[in-house]
């Protein structure tokens, strides 16, 4: 498919706070495993909807707008912006916290007046549409998280399509990995799904902001041994890369699960592992190197069930190891 050219149209930028205010500490500490993404690039992720039978696209708009400003009065973080910190005794330290001033994030309105649903869906092992980029927050593309200082550390813009909208988010990773963000776009969903119907807001799965830090290691804030941001942010530069997607059907996995398990794991190697493997292995391949070369392949997983205690599943922020 060839992808259309196009022309996304801002129709309104919102600046969008907690209702009701939030009675919260006015500063958040950073755990080492936030403080670890300052130099990381913002979680970008975008869902297509097609349009339900009984609204109007410019309901939908308000309505997920209105139901924002509910949802940060829960994760009221993301309504504020990162600050540093010069620590006293001479300004050789310094740290990175949150001030949860209430700055707000931000929404976006945009309208792509020729891009259907279907321009969108990408069809299985094909390029993804180059015009896919421009359903996401552009200010934030490049941006790595300490720009949190200025820049929202949430930005939303959903964009009109012919049949249904699409949904483009910018979550700082500093305030959460990506188990945090898709808790809060799921506590977002719940909200908007209950004022659509005019029920009561109970949310279910009310998030923990209470940041953990490893005993002994002394009480937060983490100083950093920089006088300067200039001295710890790293920019680093993003080459322009194809982007493809592939479907992995679930009869697929199991299959591929079996058949590595009866050659070589007795019984013992996880999906994830087959389907990493099988991917390293054609990533490796395609890349022509020398036999003898060695190559690693490194997996990020959310770690709050294997902490001893471990952390609540509801916990708000970064918990990985790798």
């Amino acid at each position: 498919m060839t992808s259309p050219t196009i022309t996304v149209r801002t129709i309104k930028t919102y600046t969008v706070t907690p209702r009701p205010t939030p009675e919260v500490p006015r500063q958040l500490h950073l755990s080492a495993w936030d403080v670890g993404m300052l130099s990381a690039h913002y979680i970008q992720r975008g869902l297509l909807f097609t349009y339900p039978p009984d609204l109007l696209a410019g309901q939908i708009i308000e309505l997920l707008r209105s139901s924002l400003e509910e949802t940060l009065f829960h994760f009221y973080p993301l309504s504020g912006r990162l600050r540093v910190v010069s620590c006293e005794g001479g300004g050789v330290t310094c740290h990175v916290e949150v001030g949860c001033e209430g700055d707000g994030a931000e929404f976006v309105h945009a309208v792509a007046d020729e891009i259907r649903v279907l321009d969108v869906e990408a069809t299985d092992g094909q390029d993804l549409p180059k015009f896919l980029k421009e359903f996401f927050p552009l200010d934030l593309v490049h941006a790595v998280n300490f720009d949190g200082c200025t820049n929202p550390l949430l930005t939303i813009q959903v964009t009109e399509l012919i049949g249904g909208i699409f949904i483009g988010c910018a979550f700082n990773h500093v305030i959460g990995d990506g188990t945090s963000f898709w808790h809060f776009f799921d506590a977002w969903a719940e909200i908007t799904r209950c004022k659509a119907v005019g029920n009561e807001v109970i949310l279910s799965q009310p998030p923990v902001h209470d940041r953990w830090f490893i005993g002994g290691y002394g009480e937060p804030p983490i100083k950093l041994p920089y006088s300067s941001p200039a001295e710890f942010v790293v920019r680093p530069s993003t080459p322009l890369l194809r982007e493809k997607m592939f479907h992995f059907s679930s009869e697929s996995l199991a299959n591929l699960k079996e058949r590595v398990n009866q050659e070589y794991g007795k019984g013992i190697i996880s999906t994830i592992q087959a389907l990493s493997a099988l991917m390293w292995r054609s990533i490796t391949r395609a890349r022509c190197c020398p036999p003898d070369q060695k190559t690693s392949c490194q997996l990020v997983i959310q770690n709050r069930t294997r902490l001893r205690p471990p952390l609540s599943p509801n916990y708000f922020g970064n918990s990985l190891s790798y």
